[in-house]
């Protein structure tokens, strides 16, 4: 085991061990019929367990109807649903990763067409809905304004996370995420830039993580103390007087951590509005983030954030820089790719054997 690299080195956390530190991260495919997954899940998730990865997670699954981003993204909030995501969950344990959850509400980014269509707001005679958040500021100057949330909406929201997670549970996932990133409903509270409430959810910091607090009480009521919970922060917005890895992330990060229960941070950014002036899109650019909160908040974290290399992948994990790295872009384009960087690291790994005959070289 010591001359393997970290990154072939299984990883447990709780109950559960991954085989190894490589995660698919969610990724929307926009290809559900009323929130139910189909065959292109089946096909898209269970290629990335059999091509190696040690967890493999949905794409955000919304937790109420009015909480997808699209008409056509994953939701788990009945029992046509739940149904097929058992399927999915048995699909990524049978090739021999961790089947995990995105738990996810779209918040102001709700009722929108899919990427390829447009990417613009549907409205309500179009067949959309209304979209809510912590107050009432549009995400796009077009459109309009969300309905500001009151203290019922809230304890809903919360209360559908929760009910959520149990059916996750009990379809046999046995990781769960908490979508708090890239400007949806849980990131809109945590910015100062989109949550200007004057009550217990709004001014300082603590009291616009609030609701995050209240839907991981919530969420671990029913997601069971033996499986890991993870959070997804953005932690940047890159706008001034947004929100900063050392500043607000820094306190919501040390929140996490004192809780106990949450296990780790996938450390993402941005999204917040479209005036975000990212400084840099090159590989590993959301890699510090990772680092500096491991480091600063003593808390398990994910690097995510353009790794396609596997000498990048390895040599993060390796300088103790995140616990995990989570990938997107590069699985999206070769399902395959942990079996291909364990080849190029000199690790041996085992094909599923119906691909034995598999040539992984270049």
């Amino acid at each position: 085991m010591a001359r393997t690299p970290l990154l072939f080195q299984p990883i447990t956390w709780r109950s559960v061990t991954a085989r190894n530190r490589i995660a698919v991260s969610p990724m929307c495919q926009y290809s559900a019929t009323d929130g139910v997954p189909n065959d292109w899940h089946v096909q898209h998730l269970g290629a990335r367990a059999a091509g190696g990865a040690g967890i493999v997670f949905t794409e955000a699954s919304a937790v109420t109807a009015e909480g997808r981003i699209t008409p056509f993204d994953l939701g788990l909030y009945n029992d046509a649903q739940q149904a097929a995501y058992g399927r999915l969950a048995a699909l990524i344990t049978r090739g021999g990763a961790v089947p995990g959850i995105q738990i996810a509400h779209a918040g102001r980014k709700a009722s929108n067409t899919r990427p390829w269509e447009g990417d613009r707001y549907i409205p309500l005679e179009e067949g959309g809905w209304n979209a809510m958040a912590p107050s009432s500021i549009g995400f796009a100057g077009k459109d309009p304004a969300p309905h500001a949330m009151s203290g019922a909406d809230i304890a809903g929201t919360v209360a559908a996370f929760a009910a959520t997670a149990r059916r996750a549970r009990e379809a046999g996932f046995q990781i769960a995420e908490i979508h708090a990133a890239h400007g949806y409903l849980l990131h809109s509270f945590l910015s100062p830039i989109t949550n200007q409430r004057q009550d217990g959810y709004g001014g300082r910091v603590e009291n616009r993580a609030r609701i995050l607090m209240e839907v991981l009480d919530a969420v671990r009521t029913e997601w069971p103390e033996e499986l890991p919970l993870f959070v997804r922060l953005s932690c940047s917005d890159f706008i001034p007087g947004g929100l900063t890895p050392e500043g607000d992330i820094l306190t919501i990060a040390r929140l996490l951590a004192a809780r106990g229960d949450v296990d780790l941070i996938d450390c993402s950014a941005g999204g917040i509005a479209p005036e975000q002036k990212i400084p840099s899109l090159h590989a590993g650019y959301q890699v510090p983030f990772a680092e500096f909160l491991r480091r600063e908040a003593a808390i398990a974290t994910g690097a995510v954030g353009l790794i396609d290399q596997a000498s990048m992948a390895a040599e993060i994990l390796a300088n103790g820089r995140a616990d995990i790295v989570l990938l997107a872009r590069a699985v999206l384009a070769d399902p395959g790719w942990p079996l291909r960087a364990a080849q190029r690291l000199g690790v041996e790994v085992d094909l599923p054997k119906p691909y034995g005959r598999a040539i992984l070289h270049e």
